[in-house]
């Protein structure tokens, strides 16, 4: 059998190794003349910061990341881009979740996602930043302490006018 057709409608290669694909999709402005040229490059790649479900030590952030940025890739990305020293990063790819639908019963999978943990110096700390601080926690607090406080004057004021059944209360006599 010919190795050509073996591998003909994949974008695998005879000796085994994947084709690198093309992964910018986005287009460079039309040449103009004049100067400067306004040329600005926007790669498709993302990392975001997500909280770990796990405990981690104090030096290791987790990130999700594209799924075409390697180890290297997201080095650079961080020490380039955002002077972050980067002693060592693992990735690996988790799988989607597989939901049933609403409608018809079938199965749904979202898509897989890679995970980077990036491992600082040992002098570096991380910290993920407290988005509900303790100061909008007590305002909760007095807000609904309010809110109850409210609740009560309404259930003694509904009671005082029993014999006036189906009568408004702004309806004074």
């Amino acid at each position: 059998m010919n190795k050509s057709k073996i591998f003909s409608h994949t974008n695998a290669t005879p000796c085994g190794s994947r084709q690198q694909v093309n992964m910018s999709t986005r287009w460079y402005p039309l040449y103009r003349r004049g100067n400067p040229q306004l040329r600005v490059f926007l790669p498709n790649f993302y990392m975001k910061l997500i909280k770990p479900r796990d405990p981690q030590p104090k030096n290791v952030v987790q990130f999700e990341v594209s799924m075409q940025m390697t180890k290297f890739d997201i080095k650079n990305y961080l020490e380039k881009i955002y002077n972050v020293p980067v002693e060592n990063v693992v990735t690996h790819v988790r799988m989607g979740q597989v939901n049933r639908s609403k409608f018809g019963g079938y199965l749904v999978k979202e898509d897989d996602f890679k995970v980077a943990y990036v491992s600082l110096p040992a002098t570096e700390t991380f910290e993920f930043p407290d988005l509900f601080p303790e100061e909008k926690k007590n305002e909760e607090d007095k807000q609904m302490e309010q809110i109850e406080n409210l609740k009560k004057d309404w259930e003694t004021n509904k009671g005082r006018d029993k014999h006036r059944q189906g009568a408004p209360s702004w309806l004074g006599l």
